[in-house]
């Protein structure tokens, strides 16, 4: 497994219209083969910002790696309008690779 992450810096003022870019986009993730899942994340404020990430989970690094060379990445990011004035600097990418995973058996899930 593969988590890839960006953090963002969100000017408080911006938040809102942080939020509705993220939940208006189409992502495309779902074309993707190896994608698992996203998440957008509101994290602890500062005192000019609000923290965010965005968390992907892919199924390897190598179709992580695939989606950023796809069409669909293209799609995906060049559609999003005037994000640049809504954080601080440039996102912060981070790329983990699974070492261990626990999960709740599936039967106490449903419980």
């Amino acid at each position: 497994m593969f988590i890839a992450m960006n953090r963002f810096k969100v000017v408080k003022e911006s938040a809102e219209d942080f939020e509705q870019v993220w939940l208006g986009r189409d992502s495309h993730l779902g074309e993707m083969e190896g994608f698992v899942e996203f998440h957008i994340l509101k994290g602890p404020e500062a005192e000019d910002h609000i923290l965010y990430a965005s968390h992907t989970v892919w199924r390897s690094r190598a179709d992580f790696e695939a989606w950023t060379r796809s069409e669909q990445f293209r799609k995906a990011h060049g559609r999003v309008p005037g994000t640049k004035p809504l954080y601080l600097g440039h996102p912060q990418f981070e790329g983990f690779e699974s070492i261990q995973t626990l999960a709740r058996p599936q039967s106490e899930q449903a419980a």
